[in-house]
């Protein structure tokens, strides 16, 4: 009998919450009992379909091998125990063969007494200017720096990445100024996403601009790129110069408007999560249009992104009922947009860095006088899915390295 647990079937590290005390089975169906009182039951073919043998799962890449077509018959239990280490051993029929099972990552994966499993990294919390729940400043001051490693990751990423996850909007402060530099800060979360303003995108007044964000106007509460079919999920803008008069950034959880716009006005608010809008980019060499409602829901009825931005809607083409209601419900929207109750403002400095959701959170700009000294910004775009996963890996290496604390101290 062995006395070391089984590998799992990822590259996580699973903390034990509660040890396995007693299994019972048929041939279809587990049921286990945990020390905590805890009763969790599993399926004969879930349990065959997640081992982690290498029959089931590469194990150099930890991805799934198996076809569960080509097994002789449907997977049942012949035998099932706790071993001496405190893993699940199950005998499968009618292959014959006993896989184990990790009691740490078994309990993560208890589909028998969890909810929702797309449950959020972290809790969505909106915002407004005086809630107190407002967005993070984080001193990045080290982040580029190769040494600091783990200490980088708990300092400055883990705070950062939960505030862009949780409120949608971080600003990170004391970060180098050399133009360019941006793409090392993007990459140290995950790949930067190209659009048709390049790989980096300078945010300063130009002669000939092909974006009003390209000129010393106001700008008005937007999101980018909502002419994309899959609009960019996150947005980095990273300050290199600031010395002119004006140009005060804004910023609003767009997730607190839409909130808001649903109490208080119900019906603009089921209108335009229902009316598609066009949504219209059409440059000199570039021509994009989508089609989309300005507020989109999840399956729990939860706003999941907006796409606002005044200045890239096309003509609104839908039913004919639907125009006039449409306009009723965009310009109550346009209002609360106005509403200082939802802006946060500040002036960037050099050095700081905005990173933020870029299908929840609606950034403005004052004007500012283009002759009164300079105004640079970097930016570029990435997905929620390189945050998300950014995450998991801080969060992975953390456990790691209180696994190793614990074992050297055994």
């Amino acid at each position: 009998m062995t006395h070391a647990l089984p590998l799992t079937p990822d590259y996580d590290v699973w903390p034990i919450e509660a040890n396995l005390k007693k299994v019972f089975f048929k041939p279809r169906l587990l049921t286990v009992c945990w020390s905590d009182g805890r009763e969790s039951r599993f399926h004969s073919i879930w349990l065959r379909e997640n081992a982690a043998d290498k029959t089931t799962v590469n194990p150099a890449t930890r991805e799934r091998i198996l076809d569960l077509s080509t097994l002789p018959s449907w997977p049942e239990i012949a035998d099932a125990k706790i071993d001496e280490a405190g893993a699940l051993c199950v005998d499968f029929a009618p292959e014959g063969q006993r896989l184990r099972f990790h009691p740490g990552w078994l309990r993560a994966h208890d589909y028998d007494n969890t909810g929702d499993p797309e449950v959020p990294l972290v809790p969505v919390t909106t915002w407004k200017r005086d809630s107190g729940e407002g967005p993070d400043n984080v001193d990045a001051m080290g982040l580029l720096d190769t040494k600091a490693g783990g200490e980088a990751e708990e300092k400055i990423l883990t705070p950062a990445l939960t505030s862009i996850l949780g409120k949608g909007l971080v600003r990170l402060r004391n970060l180098p100024t050399k133009p360019d530099s941006l793409e090392a800060i993007a990459q140290r979360i995950g790949p930067v996403r190209p659009t048709n303003f390049g790989m980096l995108f300078d945010v300063k007044a130009k002669p000939n601009p092909d974006s009003n964000a390209y000129t010393s106007i106001a700008l008005p509460p937007h999101v980018d790129l909502p002419t994309r079919e899959y609009q960019p999920g996150m947005q980095m803008l990273h300050c290199l110069e600031n010395s002119v008069e004006g140009g005060e950034a804004v910023m609003l959880d767009g997730f607190a408007v839409a909130e808001a716009l649903r109490e208080h006005h119900p019906d603009a608010f089921t209108t335009l999560t229902r009316v598609r809008w066009c949504f219209a980019n059409t440059a000199k060499t570039t021509d994009y249009v989508w089609y989309s409602p300005i507020i989109r829901l999840d399956e729990h009825g939860e706003p999941f992104e907006v796409r606002i931005a005044d200045f890239l809607r096309g003509p609104l083409q839908t039913n004919f009922e639907d125009v006039e209601p449409a306009y009723e419900a965009l310009i109550v929207l346009q209002k609360m947009l106005h509403d200082p109750a939802f802006a946060i403002r500040f002036t960037y400095k050099p050095g700081d860095l905005v990173i933020f959701d870029n299908r929840r959170l609606l950034h403005a700009r004052d004007a500012f006088e283009g002759t009164s000294g300079h105004r640079w910004l970097q930016g570029c775009y990435m997905e929620r899915d390189e945050i998300c996963s950014r995450y998991r890996m801080v969060k992975r290496a953390r456990h790691q390295r209180e696994v190793a604390a614990e074992a050297s101290l055994a």
